[in-house]
């Protein structure tokens, strides 16, 4: 191989890790406090009623665990919410909780109601993989952040939940994907 193609290549990798880098959701644990974000108006948490499908005048959150079909994690819930609020804040609320990675750990959503466990294989396309958490997560195996507003589709975050704020008639979801299925939330 020559000098030109691995330095395409390298520079190949470290463009797409990146681009992974930016759209991971750049999230914080819904446990820890955001310092630039006031507390939220969210109701309670008892005022989170599950909810599969319907209206939903707060914030609809949904919880899909995509191609790791791991039920632990799969919840869709109602947050009563009556101000556009931080989307940690709203997790929170929903008793969704989230962790980072121990180089990333507001950054990044790593695991989702302890899903995928550190002792889960995941099956992909070149073998099988476990999330350790430690560094960003796998390119082929992640956590995705999507918001879809009261009219429209389903769009990838630009923010992460430190920062990301959602409105009433707003959902909010975190997809796993592994090899790029599923590419988005179900409609």
């Amino acid at each position: 191989m020559t000098l030109t193609k691995i330095r395409t290549a390298a520079a190949s990798s470290l463009a797409a890790a990146g681009l992974l880098f930016s759209l991971a959701a750049c999230s914080a644990p819904a446990t820890q406090p955001t310092a630039s974000a006031p507390a939220s108006s969210a109701a309670t948490s008892s005022s989170a009623a599950p909810s599969a499908s319907g209206p939903c005048d707060g914030v609809k959150v949904i919880v899909d665990s995509g191609a790791l079909k791991q039920a632990a994690a799969d919840t869709s819930v109602c947050v009563d919410v009556d101000e556009p609020t931080v989307a940690a804040d709203v997790l929170k609320e929903a008793n969704i909780k989230t962790e980072g990675t121990e180089q990333y750990p507001t950054e990044l959503v790593c695991r989702v109601n302890g899903v995928p466990a550190a002792d889960f294989d995941i099956t992909h396309k070149a073998g099988t993989y476990r999330e350790e958490c430690k560094g960003m997560p796998a390119a082929f195996a992640y956590w995705s952040l999507w918001v879809k507003p009261a009219t429209g589709d389903w769009a990838y975050a630009q923010e992460g939940l430190a920062t990301l704020k959602v409105s009433p008639g707003e959902s909010l979801e975190l997809l796993y994907t592994v090899d790029g299925e599923p590419a988005a939330p179900k409609a």
